[in-house]
């Protein structure tokens, strides 16, 4: 379906919108969710300096230390304190690493 719609050139309008459903919701998407590992490896938290735990789930950016949470929005960190949400007690001690930034 993808190369059909790429190569032809004489494209109907469902044609496009299959195009821009398929790269969006597919390639973008996956792309969004894997967050890059070597900014991974350099971003600390901006309160704290301590490293982050990535939650894949919330898409969040996450740090023990200081208790926040940053958001990852179009697969990019926001890393603003005024925009990071504030991590309940019970988060604070479940956070479970699975991607970790910074070197060990």
């Amino acid at each position: 379906m993808f190369l059909l719609v790429v190569f032809s050139t004489h494209l109907s309008v469902d044609a496009v919108a299959v195009f821009i459903y398929f790269a969006y919701n597919v390639l973008l998407q996956k792309w969004m969710v894997n967050v890059d590992k070597e900014l991974l490896s350099i971003l600390v938290c901006p309160a704290s300096k301590a490293p982050l735990v990535f939650d894949e789930g919330n898409q969040e950016l996450v740090c023990k230390a200081s208790g926040l949470a940053y958001p990852i929005e179009d697969g990019i960190p926001v890393m603003l304190e005024s925009r990071a949400r504030i991590l309940s007690a019970d988060e604070k001690l479940n956070v479970s690493p699975v991607k970790r930034s910074g070197k060990r």
